[in-house]
């Protein structure tokens, strides 16, 4: 089964699935039928599916993640790095994901933000495993906390999920603050726990969560250099940047011969 005959089964098994999408329409265009397929996982509640269909999927993902590139975490010096581009391609030890309290993923059909990314790469897995979590926990996650999965078919080995804080404010308050140092310090312990060497983050809380970009990024350098004075087991630190906003941050913030594009 080639890619194009694997991406069109995962569409038609997910629209069999539920019978109100009976009226769906596949479209001819290979572009349209991506999209298709990201917006029925996205929206896909955290259940059980086939073996077959598990299969089919990891072959389709781990074939996207070869096509689009993957880097390897070789290709970092030991230390902090910058990188620019899709977090999704990084084949460190583990990458951070933006989660919200829910921790299952995002549900907004093709929505930009890193954790719709993450949850789509990886594979329905990554939901059905969070939704485990979370129904052990009992509760919605903290804002502050992570939890470590298995990073399924992406190319990294774990995802580290955490849950920064949502800024209501044109100001961070101090317990905003409190809880973003929260999230990048839980994140890497948990990393230095289950003996990580490298670790890539966002920018936990910019964007949408309304933190602005330079304290965010002060706050996320600082806390890394303290816990790595600290702790020697984490070997690479990548900050993964998109836009070049926070590329530039980045670059006045760190010393010279951090970044990498």
């Amino acid at each position: 089964m080639n890619h194009t005959k694997k991406r069109l089964y995962l569409i038609q098994a997910l629209i069999h699935e539920n019978p109100e999408y009976g009226t769906i329409q596949i479209p001819a265009d290979p572009v349209q039928q991506q999209l298709l397929l990201r917006a029925l996982m996205n929206v896909r509640a955290p259940k059980e599916i086939s073996d077959e269909f598990q299969t089919i999927q990891d072959a389709y993902l781990k074939e996207d993640a070869l096509a689009k590139g993957i880097v390897s975490d070789d290709e970092f010096p030991v230390g902090i790095s910058i990188w620019q581009g899709d977090i999704t391609r990084l084949g460190t030890d583990a990458i951070v994901n933006a989660a919200n309290s829910g921790m299952t993923g995002c549900y907004v059909p093709n929505h930009s933000c890193i954790d719709n990314a993450i949850h789509t790469f990886a594979g329905i897995e990554l939901r059905n495993r969070c939704a485990e979590i979370m129904q052990e926990q009992g509760h919605p996650e903290e804002t502050g906390l992570a939890k470590i999965t298995p990073a399924y078919n992406l190319p990294s080995k774990y995802i580290i999920h955490t849950v920064g804080p949502i800024v209501q404010t044109a100001t961070p308050t101090d317990l905003e603050v409190q809880q973003l140092r929260s999230s990048y310090r839980n994140a890497l312990q948990l990393a230095a726990e289950n003996k990580l060497n490298s670790i890539a983050f966002p920018c936990i809380s910019t964007g949408v969560f309304h933190f602005p970009n330079l304290l965010a990024a002060q706050i996320a350098v600082d806390e890394v250099n303290k816990f790595l004075q600290q702790n020697t087991s984490i070997k690479k630190v990548i900050f993964n940047v998109f836009k070049d906003q926070d590329k530039a941050i980045y670059q006045k913030l760190l010393q010279p011969g951090q970044t990498r594009n």
